[in-house]
């Protein structure tokens, strides 16, 4: 049985990957703070600091956590007779916005500080000497999701169970999601297929979502009716541009967050792989969904 280094065990994706990875590796999981020793076969590096929906986090967490834990953890699998080493990264490390569809050969240009700590995470782990017979992933999923997991889509949810009108339905805006199914997938097949070169690669899900989709079938699981207004974007513009100027919580910032485009392509990994990711993207949307 093959033995695996894990970080971020007690995070969402770490839980979901210990319940369906437990039975077929022997996982090591990393503790806070604690001194890291790799005397294993794979190391999966899942710790991070997240966006903080709150705005109170420490800006050096960021750097803190992102940057120079993966670091520290890179150098230990560098140094040690471990083979393979996957770290999640984020679409983030990026692009905050995207315009058309975002492959890994665009410029990376992110605004945040978790962004810009994942991608000096990225910048390092690439600027080392990968020694033969090492294989280096780093992934890049765009909004993980699954049941139980909590955040913007627990959000909207509880939004939209509660109202009766979506009054924004003239934005067919359409983003990538990545159920956490898909993500755990192509952490297995990474490990399993020699033949995947090493690097970076974008992980979502098949099909982009339009929140018209996600508003109906919230509607649909609720079982009760959403009426989606289809105003006119000027109209609705200009209710954000007051909302701004009144520092109402619907405003221009608000608007852009709820109507933006963000499609991520994932085709260079399917290519990799030479496999479709096998979990449909509204079958995703729907159990999680659920479970809220």
């Amino acid at each position: 049985m093959k033995r695996v280094f894990l970080t971020g065990s007690t995070g969402f994706v770490g839980k979901n990957l210990i319940t369906n990875f437990d039975s077929k590796y022997d996982i090591s999981k990393y503790t806070k703070n604690s001194p890291i020793s790799i005397n294993h076969d794979i190391v999966i590096h899942l710790a991070g600091k997240a966006h903080d929906l709150k705005k109170v986090a420490n800006v050096g967490e960021y750097y803190k956590v992102n940057t120079e834990l993966t670091k520290e953890v890179f150098d230990s699998f560098l140094s040690s007779n471990a083979s393979i080493f996957i770290a999640l990264s984020s679409v983030k490390a990026v692009a905050d916005e995207v315009k058309g569809v975002l492959t890994e050969q665009a410029n990376p240009n992110p605004q945040t500080h978790y962004g810009r700590s994942k991608l000096l995470a990225e910048q390092y782990i690439f600027s080392q000497a990968i020694p033969e017979g090492k294989r280096v992933y780093v992934l890049r999923p765009c909004m993980i999701h699954g049941p139980g997991n909590k955040g913007n889509l627990n959000l909207l949810f509880k939004v939209v169970s509660k109202i009766k009108i979506w009054p924004l339905g003239a934005f067919e805006n359409r983003r990538s999601y990545c159920g956490v199914n898909n993500l755990l997938f192509v952490i297995n097949e990474l490990i399993d297929n020699n033949t995947v070169s090493s690097g970076i690669y974008n992980v979502s899900d098949n099909n982009p979502l339009s929140s018209n989709q996600i508003i109906n079938l919230i509607s649909s699981l609720e079982k009760k009716r959403i009426l989606i207004l289809h105003i006119p974007r000027k109209i609705i513009y200009f209710l954000s541009w007051m909302g701004t100027l009144c520092n109402l919580s619907f405003n221009k910032r608000s608007l852009a967050k709820v109507t933006c485009n963000y499609i991520v392509s994932n085709e260079k990994l399917k290519k990799a792989l030479k496999k479709e990711l096998p979990f449909d993207a509204i079958d995703n949307m729907t159990n999680t969904l659920k479970s809220f």
